[in-house]
């Protein structure tokens, strides 16, 4: 961890972790969101669109679901997610008082919010201990041999079982990171891969 977390250095950070810069639970929500099946760079430019509109929910539920979709263009599913970030901003203020939980089984009673997206809230909003699984989370802990298993949500409690706390907030952000630049899901960059030794490979046909 200790050497990944030097090399991604190198590279951009999620933009979720980006707009979690300040802290805001709200704010890392609704990016959360707005990244699902989207590329950061478009999940980037919308969040900032959005939020120089309405920031809190207070806010959010002035707007017009046509001027929601209009900000986040071209997000995927853009249509939904508007809906959906309207829905969900009624019913922090009316069940919340206007504050977004930071207990994972309380995320998961807002509709549109899975595993992954409460983690990154609980971690990225309050700094509390959760572990987030995406794509790369699962893909490389199971290419190291780290984890055997079969889908993000067994991912997410072996490593609850198996990683050391302290690690549990950075682990997303680092292996998303490493995922994203080094650790591809086809034909990983093994050769400039600092820990490609430690590495045993598992599942890669291929490699650069």
């Amino acid at each position: 961890m200790g050497i990944l977390r030097e090399e991604i250095k190198k590279f951009s950070v999620p933009i979720v972790t980006e707009v979690a810069s300040d802290r805001d639970p709200y704010k890392v929500l609704i990016s959360c969101m707005l990244s699902l099946r989207t590329k950061d760079e478009t999940t980037k430019r919308a969040s900032l669109r959005l939020f120089e509109k309405a920031d809190t929910p207070k806010k959010m539920i002035t707007l017009e679901e046509l001027e929601i979709q209009k900000l986040i263009y071209p997000v995927g599913f853009y249509k939904t997610k508007a809906k959906r970030i309207i829905e969900m901003s009624k019913k922090l203020l009316d069940d919340y008082n206007g504050k977004v939980p930071d207990e994972i089984d309380e995320l998961l009673k807002l509709k549109g919010v899975g595993r992954k997206t409460a983690n990154i809230v609980v971690t990225l909003g309050y700094s509390k201990p959760g572990v987030c699984v995406d794509t790369h989370v699962h893909r490389i802990s199971n290419r190291w041999g780290y984890v055997k298993t079969k889908n993000p949500f067994q991912t997410e409690f072996a490593l609850r079982e198996k990683l050391p706390q302290k690690h549990w907030i950075e682990y997303n952000d680092i292996l998303v990171t490493y995922g994203q630049n080094v650790c591809a899901p086809i034909s990983p960059k093994c050769s400039i891969c600092p820990i490609e030794e430690y590495c045993p490979k598992i599942g890669v046909s291929k490699h650069r």
